[in-house]
């Protein structure tokens, strides 16, 4: 294996340690995205003895990837009914079928659900 490909994957497990760290810590943060983003760098410099510039560097690379994610999600129409409802990463190919009471009874009718609202007019 060359330098290069080792530097490579040595950034690209880094970037993943900084998007996992993001993905765990975004709902601490939800008004102050840069409050998050020095955390994650903080905790690459701390957790793995990356350099700043470079932890900032794979932190910013890791935190593009976190916002694609969020909106690449998507509701396949073709495929839901009235009792499952089908969301597709089309990036992976993935599919998954979601019961419509499991959305009710784990996200709509959780106790410590207080950021969704009713729809009704």
């Amino acid at each position: 294996m060359n330098a290069q490909t080792n530097i490579q994957d040595y950034q690209q497990c880094i970037q993943n340690a900084a998007l996992a760290f993001l993905e765990r810590h975004q709902a601490e943060h939800l008004g102050d995205v840069s409050a998050l983003l020095n955390r994650a760098v903080n905790h690459l410099v701390s957790s793995f003895d990356v350099a700043e510039p470079i932890a900032i560097k794979l932190t910013s690379l890791a935190h593009v990837e976190l916002v694609e994610i969020a909106f690449r999600h998507r509701l396949d129409l073709d495929y839901c009914s009235d009792t499952v409802v089908v969301i597709k990463d089309p990036i992976k190919g993935h599919r998954w079928s979601v019961p419509v009471n499991l959305i009710y009874e784990r996200i709509l009718n959780a106790p410590d659900n207080v950021r969704l609202r009713s729809a009704n007019s």
